[in-house]
């Protein structure tokens, strides 16, 4: 009679463990509609992570007013992670032929209604020139973190990004091609100066509200 109230036991926590994985797991491929659209502007190149793993790469990496759009599948708590790069020769810190120096900016917004503002952490690893010294001009650099991209990253003590204005970063017609509403532009402390950011975010749900299945671990 033990052993067949065991083997009862048994089968009943079998079920229930199979119930279970079967409610957390989704029983299909991942479909197009089950992705969310990446509008990315960034002046001038960007790396973008999800949940540790790349998923866009600004190609034209000198030019500052092309807007990346992809498609990612997104899974929630969602960590975003972002390399910002100014344009700017790595031993003066400006552009141009050392003539001038540039300036940055950031805007992020996803089809669940995540965009970017002053809660992202943003911390800068490069800037220059020094000072603003245009006549004597140097770099400074942070090594950057190996894994500053992932997930378990401790993002603690970064600062917070700074909002800027459209007026401050100046985009042209191709960022207003495209759904940035609700977004802000940021970067660190010093747009002008601060040539190599590393941003940050952690999206504990989706922000319109709708239920997506986590396709983590499918194979």
């Amino acid at each position: 009679m033990i052993q067949l109230r065991y083997m009862l036991a048994l089968g009943t926590l079998l079920v229930t463990c199979i119930q279970s994985a079967v409610a957390q797991q989704p029983l299909r491929k991942p479909r197009i509609e089950d992705t969310i659209q990446a509008n990315v502007y960034a002046d001038n190149s960007f790396k973008l992570y999800i949940n540790g793993e790349l998923v866009a790469v600004d190609s034209i990496s000198f030019v500052p007013h092309n807007v990346v759009s992809v498609d990612v599948l997104p899974a929630y708590p969602m960590t975003i992670a972002v390399m910002g790069i100014d344009n700017a020769d790595p031993k003066t810190g400006m552009e141009y032929a050392n003539t001038n120096i540039g300036d940055g900016g950031f805007i992020l917004k996803l089809g669940d209604g995540t965009v970017t503002n002053a809660t992202w952490k943003a911390k800068k690893f490069s800037w220059g020139p020094v000072d603003g010294d245009t006549k004597n001009p140097r770099v400074e650099n942070i090594p950057l973190p190996k894994d500053w991209f992932t997930i378990d990253f401790d993002d603690s003590n970064w600062p917070n990004a700074k909002e800027y204005t459209e007026e401050v970063v100046g985009p042209k017609e191709p960022f207003f091609e495209h759904d940035f509403t609700g977004a802000k532009f940021i970067w660190s402390d010093d747009i002008k100066l601060d040539n190599l950011v590393l941003f940050r975010t952690v999206v504990k749900s989706p922000p319109d509200g709708k239920d997506r299945p986590d396709f983590r671990g499918l194979t």
